[in-house]
């Protein structure tokens, strides 16, 4: 049955004559809605076509243009998407799949709001000048925040609601709008200042339970991982800013990355490179120094090959103490191989100079200058004093020569300060350790600086989950305490012999919606356009007509759809277009299988059932057998 089609004759009588002059002046398309209960493109608003390629022929288009061609999204501003209804629909299925994983752990779907308290986020230390917040006003003058995460109102939420340990464990996700003031957006939807989250939080009230439901969701998470069939990357992180000491990040390896994920040949370890301590594994060794003048092991008879040297600076967060870092600009693994260019890892000089008692600032990008204005501001205002003395703290990387008389001539000649007026020290060794320093980033077949046996390979990623057990980190601040009784703290192993109130342990768990989009069309596309697994694609099936087998078409969309205990998700593209535009249009789109009703459905009633991820294929099938095919196929998918 059609909505909005003109009678046979073109006529109206009766009633509708009233209406004949009207439809004069607003014609009715013909057949434009129909109400057969079939889902058809003629219904579906899907903006595809008329964009140009922006990829040079035979290679693979970017995923963002692909997903911008294809009709699921359109920018608005720099960082900022509107989701077309494809769009919506491959959003829409990874939510269903989310929230499928999320009740395997007992969890609860909340909404909270997407403006926050600035006062809340000071309480927790997490309101910082220069942080990413988009900030206002309200007309009240009160301060406010576009949440980019809602660590602070979940905890002060559930901490005014929930008293005893009775009520716990207590596990609530929402999937919501989020806000960061990105600096670059970049990459379409991996990288924007609008972003759809899932975050679960995760309420215990004491250690043991926090990490079992820990464990427990991020196996969730790899079963919803696995479900997907792409591959990805499951890795040991640092929690940075959100706190806690035990985190996980789920990767998809990926150029187009901001993630560098290393593994071990032999401690079979996975981990961010943003772990990386600082340690090198060469314990025991004794620094000399080769005719080159750069140091080698003890007893060794050969020089190593020549390295040249590179320094990087940063600054303390007081400005009082720079930081040097000597490093080497290239190294070689052995005397045959090319020489790789080297970076410094901010990660691995951070860790050691957090254990010298140094808290770098990694954001201030002139250094030098910063600590210069420092100094002339203190002697300026007479706090030079013995507890505010200048300080200049050189590291070597273990690859590079330890300088006797280290060049600070042009430093001190900046702030017109002699040797004796500042503190200088030098570390090429860890503190209170025997290992030498590393400072680089690392690249394949370098050492693991785990287990200091394996060598390593390098994966760029993008990430789209990351688990953190936080403790009580949020809770501890924002007085979210539960009572505990005598019994429960007896069962936890304590001797308290009355009753305690303890803060909640708590965990944050939470999978980039948005970015998951992006980061999958891009994973699986190919030189024909987007590629969808079967979880998210906007629909599993599409039905492509010939020319004049429209109702044919029908037939073949009512078979796939007759069996209700196991439905498929069709549709069926009745749009008045070339048979090749269309098969080009499903291509773009990305449908996981394409059925043809064409040349074969005419001489032997016939289909052909297209796909692409399965090597390609294409294959003649009957209706009858039709069906269980295209299960078959989807099952794989």
């Amino acid at each position: 049955m059609l909505l909005g089609c003109r009678p046979p004759s073109g006529r109206y009588s009766g009633p509708d004559r009233a209406f004949s002059g009207l439809l004069r002046f607003h014609r009715v398309p013909r057949c434009s809605y129909h109400i057969d209960g079939r889902s058809r493109t003629s219904n579906f608003w899907a903006p595809t076509g008329g964009i140009s390629k922006k990829h040079v022929q035979g290679s693979k288009e970017d995923a963002n243009d692909l997903l911008v061609r294809g009709g699921f999204l359109r920018q608005a501003y720099s960082g900022i998407f509107h989701m077309l209804p494809l769009g919506l629909r491959v959003q829409e299925k990874l939510e269903r799949l989310i929230d499928k994983y999320m009740r395997s752990v007992g969890a609860s779907k909340v909404s909270l709001s997407s403006i926050s308290s600035q006062e809340l986020w000071e309480q927790s230390g997490r309101l910082k000048e220069g942080s990413e917040l988009f900030k206002f006003l309200d007309r009240k003058e009160s301060r406010f925040l576009l949440a980019p995460t809602h660590e602070e109102e979940i905890t002060t939420l559930v901490g005014s609601l929930t008293k005893s340990y009775r009520d716990l464990p207590l596990r609530v996700y929402q999937i919501s709008r989020k806000y960061r003031d990105e600096p670059r957006p970049r990459q379409g939807l991996l990288r924007g200042r609008e972003f759809i989250m899932k975050d679960l939080y995760t309420f215990d009230h004491n250690v043991e339970n926090a990490l079992q439901t820990y464990t427990s969701v991020k196996a969730a998470y790899t079963q919803l991982f696995n479900e997907l069939k792409i591959p990805y990357l499951v890795a040991t992180a640092d929690s940075g800013n959100m706190g806690g000491d035990l985190s996980h990040e789920f990767h998809f390896p990926s150029p187009k990355g901001e993630d560098t994920v290393v593994s071990c040949s032999s401690c079979d370890a996975v981990y961010n490179e943003e772990l990386a301590d600082g340690k090198s594994h060469d314990i025991g060794e004794q620094r000399t120094e080769s005719r080159e003048g750069f140091a080698t092991e003890a007893g060794s008879t050969e020089a190593p090959p020549t390295i040249s040297t590179g320094l990087w600076m940063s600054i303390s967060k007081d400005k009082r103490t720079l930081l040097r870092a000597w490093h080497p600009k290239f190294s070689m693994q052995g005397p045959s191989e090319e020489p790789t260019e080297r970076e410094v890892n901010s990660h691995a000089v951070k860790s050691i100079a957090s254990a010298a008692g140094i808290d770098l600032d990694l954001s201030i990008e002139n250094p030098v200058e910063q600590w210069s204005a420092q100094i002339k501001s203190d002697k300026a205002s007479g706090s030079s004093t013995i507890l505010h003395r200048p300080q200049v703290v050189d590291l070597y990387d273990s690859q590079v020569r330890v300088y006797k008389r280290p060049p600070l001539s042009d430093l001190l000649q900046q702030v017109n300060c002699t040797v004796s007026d500042i503190d200088y020290s030098m570390l090429d060794r860890f503190p209170n350790t025997n290992n030498g320093l590393s400072i680089i980033n690392i690249h394949d077949g370098d050492r693991c600086f785990k287990c200091g046996d394996g060598t390593v390979k390098t994966h760029t990623a993008v990430e789209l989950g990351h688990t953190f057990h936080l403790g009580t980190r949020y809770s501890q601040v924002l007085q979210a305490s539960v009572m505990v009784d005598q019994a429960a703290l007896r069962e936890s192993g304590s001797s308290s012999t009355s009753d305690q109130t303890v803060p909640m342990q708590m965990g944050c768990h939470g999978i980039g919606v948005s970015r998951m989009i992006t980061a999958v069309a891009d994973s699986l596309a190919d030189q024909k356009g987007l590629n969808w697994p079967r979880v998210m694609a906007p629909y599993e099936v599409v039905v492509v007509p010939g020319k004049g087998l429209e109702k044919d078409a029908e037939k073949v969309y009512d078979t796939l759809a007759a069996d209700e205990s196991s439905p498929l998700d069709i549709i069926l593209d009745d749009r008045n277009k070339q048979m090749g535009w269309k098969l080009g249009d499903a291509d773009l789109i990305g449908y996981p299988v394409i059925i043809v009703v064409g040349k074969g459905w005419k001489n032997q009633q016939t289909v052909e059932v297209q796909c692409r991820r399965l090597h390609n294929l294409r294959e003649e099938v009957s209706l009858e057998q039709l069906p269980g095919f295209v299960r078959s196929l989807l099952e794989r998918l």
